[in-house]
């Protein structure tokens, strides 16, 4: 009588963060963001900081437990999956903007006119006086499929 021994799959590549019980964490959606690169560095944060709100805050299920550190002390949750900050040049946001939206993803934009603002109204204000093939993007975050914002994202590089 013979046996048959199945070996343990590996973990996928890209499952590197693990759970209590040691089983891999696979991410079937992706969350990107392009900034443009000719942006200040304070403009770039200001921007990820901002557009970052916007996917937490359209996708509660992104938002992952709240970190404690050994001491008991608590901390805010945070996404609970990777994310990835990309750049390019003006007409890579146009591309990415369109490609985004055709695929149905959710996106957040920012756009130049928001670093001249001062509140929530004024900025959705700014963004609202614009039609949409003339806003002046300079960043931009898509939540969707893995391999769809992976397609979404071609041609741009990421973040130095």
């Amino acid at each position: 009588m013979s046996r048959t021994y199945k070996t343990r799959a590996r973990p996928a590549r890209d499952a590197r963060r693990v759970t209590d019980n040691d089983e891999p964490v696979r991410f079937e959606t992706k969350i990107a963001f392009l900034l443009r690169d000719d942006l200040a560095a304070w403009q770039r944060i200001n921007a990820t900081a901002f557009l970052a709100s916007g996917i937490a805050a359209a996708a509660s299920e992104l938002i992952g437990e709240p970190y404690e550190d050994a001491d008991g002390t608590r901390y805010l949750p945070m996404f609970r999956q990777p994310t990835m900050v990309f750049e390019g040049d003006k007409d890579d946001l146009t591309a990415v903007h369109d490609r985004a939206l055709r695929r149905g993803m959710a996106v957040a934009v920012f756009t130049g006119d928001l670093f001249t603002t001062g509140n929530d109204r004024d900025n959705r204000a700014a963004v609202r006086a614009v039609p949409r093939d003339h806003l002046d993007l300079v960043a931009i975050a898509v939540h969707g499929p893995r391999n769809g914002v992976d397609k979404v994202m071609k041609g741009t590089r990421k973040h130095p």
